[in-house]
């Protein structure tokens, strides 16, 4: 009898899968902060200066890919580092069930991912009903940051969101648009 190759459905071999795709993932991260460094700036380094505009003596296009991306392949580590991604057959079957109850109660689970800081007076924000200190928990289809692009390409488009206010889910509407009066599109200021 010859060498018997495992299962690709066995533990170990979803585990050796899990390590290589967390190995490729930090690579990539490395390469994106091979950009920044390129560039001299990190993940808060001001694009614009003093006055606004922005720095001729960056690649603002490069760096701002680069952070993107670098934030979305966070995201993808800790999805790897989540405990309900495990190696063991009941996780599958949990998610089975998870995907086959309603959706009420699936959005019910999601943690928040950032925290109004402000809400500017008369903005979109603040007439959707948004406050201070309110958790985001799901805004649009997002269930995770980064949250700038989908406000950006939704102007003028009504979007979904929901938060978390005292204990309870609260589920908002939002019209991002300019010329509201104040900076951005939404009024307010969300943070991690």
């Amino acid at each position: 009898m010859g060498l018997m190759l495992p299962s690709p459905d066995s533990p170990r071999e979803r585990a050796r899968t899990l390590i290589a795709h967390k190995d490729a993932i930090e690579a990539e991260i490395g390469a994106q902060a091979d950009i920044l460094k390129a560039n001299s700036c990190d993940m808060t380094t001001p694009l614009v200066d003093r006055e606004g505009f922005p720095r001729a003596d960056l690649d603002i296009y490069a760096i701002r890919r680069a952070r993107t991306r670098i934030i979305e392949l966070r995201n993808d580590l800790r999805d790897i580092y989540d405990p309900s991604v495990t190696t063991s057959v009941s996780s599958t079957s949990a998610s089975a069930e998870v995907a086959s109850q309603p959706s009420s109660s699936v959005d019910e689970k999601l943690k928040p991912f950032a925290r109004v800081d402000g809400v500017a007076p008369e903005s979109p924000a603040a007439e959707s009903g948004l406050r201070r200190e309110d958790l985001i928990v799901k805004f649009g289809h997002l269930t995770r940051s980064p949250l700038a692009e989908l406000v950006s390409v939704s102007e003028n488009r009504e979007l979904a969101v929901q938060v978390l206010r005292e204990g309870e889910t609260l589920d908002l509407k939002f019209v991002p648009r300019k010329g509201w009066g104040g900076r951005g599109m939404l009024g307010c200021h969300i943070v991690p």
